[in-house]
């Protein structure tokens, strides 16, 4: 399934996921503490939380590069548990998806992914996750919740890929042109892998336009 990505492809994107976004979190978190309690309570704050839950997830990440998954999970757990309110708990609860997807456990993978929906800091860790539970639905044939999932607008940068996943969900309802419909769509948004969108939109009897 191509939505749980290798540990090399996850700190790629967590690295992005920072340079991106790592500003903007923090100013939200520094300024309920300006209104509370001032900077410098802040400041010591964002010093020991970070270092505690980096410490932590760069522990997580360790033990799943060594194959050390039920370590992996309890250190995952001490992050979501201790640091809920970072995004290195919905880096964590991402990587548990990851693993508890591999093992064959879907609902368990499920559940790690609605509490990044439903806690995570920032609106593009949510979107992540809804866009892996979206995959995941799909793969659990789950459509009719997966159809309400999909009726959410998406980010503009996760256009493409919640189309293309329309596209998914209108195919396996028989409906191929709404299928393709979607796919031509999800082509002018612009997704990851847009080779294998091109197959699928000629499978539902669509030409895909030239490059």
């Amino acid at each position: 399934m191509s939505t749980f990505k290798t540990e090399e492809e996850q700190v790629e994107a967590i690295k992005k996921w920072w340079k991106e976004n790592g500003l903007s979190v923090v100013g939200g978190i520094a300024l309920g503490f300006a209104v509370i309690g001032g900077w410098q309570g802040w400041q010591i704050y964002q010093r020991n939380e970070g270092e505690a839950a980096s410490t932590l997830y760069e522990a997580m990440r360790q033990a799943v590069r060594t194959g050390e998954n039920a370590q992996a999970l309890e250190q995952g757990k001490r992050l979501i548990g201790d640091h809920g309110n970072t995004a290195y708990a919905g880096f964590a609860a991402l990587q548990m998806a990851r693993l508890a997807y591999t093992r064959g456990e879907k609902t368990v993978a499920r559940n790690h992914l609605q509490w990044v929906i439903d806690a995570a800091p920032d609106p593009s860790l949510r979107e992540v996750a809804r866009l892996r539970l979206a995959h995941l639905l799909l793969d659990m044939d789950e459509l009719d919740v997966l159809q309400g999932l999909l009726s959410n607008t998406p980010l503009p940068a996760f256009e493409g890929e919640f189309a293309s996943l329309r596209g998914d969900l209108a195919q396996r309802r028989g409906d191929d042109a709404a299928a393709r419909e979607a796919y031509l769509e999800a082509l002018s948004k612009g997704v990851e892998d847009e080779a294998l969108l091109k197959m699928k939109l000629v499978d539902v009897g669509g030409q895909a336009p030239a490059s």
